[in-house]
């Protein structure tokens, strides 16, 4: 006969072990996780499938500093709608010291993820949200098969991702979602196949956005509305002040209206609406060099924005444009490679790419010192029209159908040093006019190395 101290003991010590997360990918591990959260903050993952049934909601205020750790070999499954994990923090003011809370750095900083996978069984499900968090942290994290990979919502600061994996999720990969959020960096990660569009960010007030060295790639659904393997959206708000430096940015030219990179810099913040008889801003701001973008409809695609510099680039393979701009003002295109590469006709597209450089209703910008080659089916490979004081000068615009460089309607501009020739076999080579100018005043034409005539209409 069990004597009642020993059944007191074996019931605590079978008490005990129901605390612990089993990681079998059946049992429901969500409480027992949640708990450690409650009690600690810190939560380790041995290797296993932790089945959730609902999300983790870490709220810095109750738990103190937390973080969610493995190895690389412990899986979070999401069974249910919404996120994983959700961090909630307390932090209202900007990344100046100034207007911190002092609960937030004794409590709340630095909130990590690392080491661990978060895996989809939801339609709604989502890997990881962020409120009102300071200096959020995920590295080496893998979300697959969810919704949103990374969700940032409301108020954020100080946001760092690196050698991350988010892969084949039905919306985006990291998603700046109507959210006010300065200082953050994406670095040496793969965001590809997301639905939704892969680094999005749309309304809010996000500056300084800072993504390097990273492969973004497929971020289009086939049957899915217009996006992008990076969108900068400021309507319903403002966005600016972004860098994209080495990053690889390509596919896919199947699904309609894709683009590597889309700027739409129609701002609407009312604290930002200064000029007069103007209804949105033109945000921007944005540096753009060292990328190599190929294999979508655009490769980069800018509206209603201002101060965009895409520097050091190569382009190939857009479908309809490697570069449209319209209704934007000082933008920078210098040492850009835009080229048709033959070697690429093994990718089965017999040369349906259009490439070229469209620029509608722009002012105060320049072309300059780019090799512009190999643009096919369209009226001009540089298309300019209704510019303004613009300087097109020392470009290579070569073997290309239609006009090398077409301006209509510009004023007050310069175009010189270029050279524009089609040098290809007599029976592919163009028969247009290598530089022509339809109406415009006020412009200055110098030397032009020329293949055919320059002509006004």
């Amino acid at each position: 006969m069990i004597s009642k101290t020993l059944f007191l003991l074996l019931v605590a010590v079978g008490f005990s072990m129901a605390q612990e997360p089993v990681g079998d990918g059946k049992a429901d591990d969500t409480a027992a996780i949640q708990r450690l959260f409650d009690t600690g903050g810190s939560v380790k993952l041995a290797k296993g499938t932790y089945r959730l049934t609902k999300t983790l909601t870490v709220d810095l205020t109750k738990t103190g500093f937390a973080a969610l750790s493995g190895d690389g070999t412990a899986r979070l499954l999401m069974t249910a709608a919404g996120p994983a994990l959700h961090f909630i923090g307390t932090h209202e003011g900007s990344a100046a010291p100034s207007t911190f809370k002092p609960e937030v750095w004794a409590n709340e900083r630095t909130p990590m993820v690392e080491g661990v996978e978060i895996v989809g069984a939801h339609a709604e499900a989502d890997g990881i949200e962020a409120t009102g968090t300071m200096q959020i942290t995920l590295s080496r994290v893998v979300v697959r098969e969810c919704r949103h990979a990374v969700h940032l919502t409301k108020r954020n600061r100080n946001v760092l991702i690196s050698a991350c994996h988010f892969y084949h999720n039905t919306g985006v990969g990291v998603f700046y979602d109507d959210v006010n959020l300065h200082q953050s960096n994406i670095a040496g990660s793969h965001i590809s196949y997301n639905g939704g569009g892969g680094v999005v960010s749309r309304g809010g007030n996000v500056r300084n956005l800072h993504i390097g060295t990273c492969d973004i790639e497929g971020n289009h659904a086939k049957d899915g509305p217009p996006s992008a393997n990076i969108e900068l959206d400021s309507r319903g708000g403002s966005i600016g002040e972004v860098a994209v430096t080495g990053c690889t940015i390509q596919h896919t030219n199947k699904s309609p209206d894709s683009a590597n990179i889309r700027i739409i810099g129609a701002g609407t913040d009312e604290s930002l609406l200064r000029r007069a008889g103007r209804e949105h801003t033109r945000e921007g701001n944005v540096t753009i060099s060292a990328n190599v973008f190929s294999d979508v409809q655009v490769n980069i695609e800018i509206r209603h924005a201002r101060g965009v510099v895409i520097t050091g680039n190569t382009f190939w393979e857009g479908f309809q444009h490697d570069l449209l701009v319209e209704d934007s003002g000082n933008i920078v295109v210098t040492a850009n490679n835009f080229d048709r590469n033959p070697r690429y006709l093994v990718n089965g597209n017999d040369n349906a790419e259009k490439n070229g450089l469209v620029f509608l209703r722009c002012e105060d910008s320049i072309i300059s010192n780019n090799v512009i080659s190999g643009v096919w089916k369209k009226r001009a490979a540089v298309d300019i029209e209704s510019g303004n004081r613009l300087q097109i000068s020392h470009n290579s615009v070569l073997d290309s159908d239609g006009v090398g460089i077409r301006l209509e309607k510009v004023t007050n501009s310069l175009i010189s040093e270029n050279i524009i020739r089609d040098d290809r076999e007599p029976d592919k080579r163009s028969k247009e006019a290598s530089l022509v100018f339809v109406g415009g005043k006020a412009n200055v034409i110098g030397q032009n190395v020329i293949g055919n005539k320059q002509e006004a209409r």
